[in-house]
């Protein structure tokens, strides 16, 4: 009967089974006679279109095969049929068919094996691609399909962008798809790769190489793409042929994809060779306070005797090095609390502090207890931002119109967009006074000025005796008390 051809014909080609396994699909899903199709409803959600294993009692019955064929022989050639694609569990990246009662969902004659399929690359890499931009618990990547999709974009580095907006495109297309549909698509998409990119260590079927054989009877099939790429990149293989036919996008497609493209256009781009020479630009500046490439002064407590460091922390002094960095940008004076209490310092001496007095209020509302956050949220907002605040900020209609709408249900990021908007601010016009003062000048040109007691053990020159020496650093002299 069919079963024992099919299940005694495991050496033969993909191509020559398919037409066998093809028949069986077809009465199995025969609407009269077949395996009953199903929506499952569970906790909160439901699964349709489902068929369970009680399948493959069905296998028997359609196949008309003798009564006592063994249930064994049954799951090994549901199980053939599965690796081969034409059915799949629709939680697991193993195709198999086991008897303890997972759901298995039928595949679209459209990824049939007997359609010749040869992916490329490119397409699995545009489908991992789109598989990350959907937040979906359901379409997380496996391990194996995060190396796999670190991997593709080492290698198509030079066409990643390329490869990201064709994923970024068709996740598009895929939002305005019915959710019920979409959620069927996207697990048949799912089982289509695990067949032609088979999970580690799983039969691949597709090595029992279908593509040559259907070539030697219909030389006119060759290499094709699943999402149609080879218009736009080409692979190794000599020959391309058309990608399938689609239907003609709508009106409303044919704009979104315009608006698309324009984004694209105003995106801000820069050259390899100016993002190289701004990371050695970064590299540099940041060398003298890498511990790696030079040697730390005052040098680490934790490494050497010498707790000059600790002392200097101690006594809020900035020493030269650590003024020097704030000269580097807005941001290394804001995670410096020193830095921010001299530049707070300097605003309070224009009579402008209210601007880093806001934006530090905001960094510390998002390090509150929850419970505390509603009560904080309405005390900054009657400081800065209510009509007739004692230290009004100015914002602009925007962000304003944003945090009023916020307030209403009070958060830790209720002020987000009024501090963004005053950061802004500080680093173009607060910020750059501030390096041109002259209290940061003096700071910058001071010597140091830490005075500490400091003991040395010395040996004297020639002579195998221990002095010991505390040796007083003071601004002018050294005493030295023997």
């Amino acid at each position: 009967g069919d079963a024992a051809r099919l299940v005694n014909s495991d050496t033969r080609s993909v191509s020559e089974n398919s037409p066998n396994m093809e028949d069986v699909i077809a009465r199995m899903q025969d609407e009269k006679n077949g395996i009953p199709i199903r929506t499952v409803k569970s906790f909160l959600s439901k699964i349709p279109s489902v068929f369970s294993d009680l399948g493959c009692h069905f296998i028997l019955g359609l196949l008309k095969t003798p009564l006592f064929v063994p249930l064994v022989e049954a799951l090994h050639l549901g199980t053939l049929m599965a690796a081969h694609g034409y059915f799949f569990p629709i939680s697991d990246h193993v195709l198999t068919l086991k008897d303890d009662g997972t759901f298995y969902r039928f595949q679209t004659p459209y990824f049939w094996p007997s359609n010749c399929w040869e992916p490329e690359n490119t397409d699995y890499a545009v489908y991992l691609c789109k598989r990350t931009m959907q937040n979906k618990a359901r379409l997380e990547l496996a391990d194996y399909e995060a190396e796999s999709l670190a991997r593709l974009q080492r290698a198509f580095a030079r066409k990643w962008e390329f490869i990201f907006m064709q994923a970024e495109a068709q996740a598009k297309v895929d939002k305005k798809r019915d959710k019920i549909e979409r959620k069927i698509l996207d697990s048949q998409e799912r089982a289509f790769w695990d067949v032609h990119r088979p999970v580690p260590g799983c039969v691949n079927t597709t090595e029992v190489d279908i593509k040559k054989s259907s070539r030697m009877k219909n030389p006119h099939k060759t290499r094709k793409s699943v999402y149609g790429l080879q218009n736009d990149i080409r692979s190794h293989s000599p020959t391309h042929t058309p990608a399938p036919e689609a239907k003609q996008p709508t009106e409303e497609e044919l704009r979104e994809q315009i608006k698309f493209w324009q984004a694209q256009l105003d995106r801000h781009r820069l050259k390899m060779s100016k993002v190289a020479e701004s990371l050695l630009s970064y590299t540099e500046q940041y060398s003298d306070y890498d511990p790696f490439l030079s040697t730390p002064d005052p040098s680490n407590p934790w490494i050497s005797d010498d707790t000059t460091l600790w002392e200097m922390e101690a006594s809020k002094e900035p020493g030269q090095t650590r003024v020097r960095r704030w000269g580097f940008g807005i941001d290394e004076v804001l995670k410096d609390p020193v830095g921010r209490e001299q530049f707070l310092k300097f605003l309070e001496s224009e009579f402008s502090s209210e601007n880093l007095r806001f934006w530090l209020a905001v960094q510390e509302l998002k390090r509150r207890p929850i419970r505390e956050v509603p009560t904080r949220v309405q005390e900054i907002w009657e400081e800065f931002l209510a009509p007739g605040a004692p230290s009004a900020i100015n914002v602009d209609s925007k962000s304003y119109d944003k945090t009023t709408q916020n307030i209403k249900d009070p958060g830790r990021y209720a002020f987000e967009d009024a501090q963004e908007h005053i950061y802004k601010l500080m680093k173009s016009d607060s910020y750059s006074r501030f390096i041109r003062s002259s209290a940061y000048q003096e700071l910058l040109q001071a010597k140091k000025k830490v005075k500490y007691l400091k003991y040395t053990t010395v040996r004297k020159f020639g002579v195998g005796k221990i002095v010991n020496i505390f040796l007083k650093v003071s601004q002018k002299n050294c005493i030295f008390y023997i």
